[in-house]
């Protein structure tokens, strides 16, 4: 399950953009992921609860926006949503595409209550 080494690593991501910024406590977290990744949402959640225990991140709700995958051919320059386990271009046949869009995991916003608040 790769979702407890993704929550561990961006529960240090949120930790150190909000480190000397007065934070309080991080209320809502915004991340973007592609379905390259094969994120399980659900077990994301879990795992960041987990990971988040005894931080500013603790009780901070996950809101989790996939991204389709997007491919664009090598060989013709076509561009398509390929399938998980399917990169042939549809345009010419050939496997040689590159994907542009849908492998990244994006820390988007974070929505935090301050020690002034």
């Amino acid at each position: 399950m790769h979702e407890v080494a993704l929550a561990n690593d961006l529960v240090e991501q949120i930790l150190s953009s909000v480190a000397g910024r007065g934070v309080a406590r991080v209320l809502e977290v915004d991340l973007q992921v592609g379905v390259q990744r094969l994120v399980v949402p659900e077990a994301l959640r879990m795992a960041f609860e987990a990971a988040a225990r005894g931080t500013v991140a603790e009780g901070a709700r996950l809101e989790i926006q996939e991204v389709a995958a997007r491919a664009v051919c090598g060989s013709c320059g076509f561009e398509f949503r390929p399938d998980i386990d399917c990169y042939l271009c549809p345009a010419c046949g050939r496997a040689d595409a590159r994907i542009v869009e849908g492998n990244d995991i994006i820390l988007q916003s974070l929505s935090c209550e301050t020690e002034e608040s």
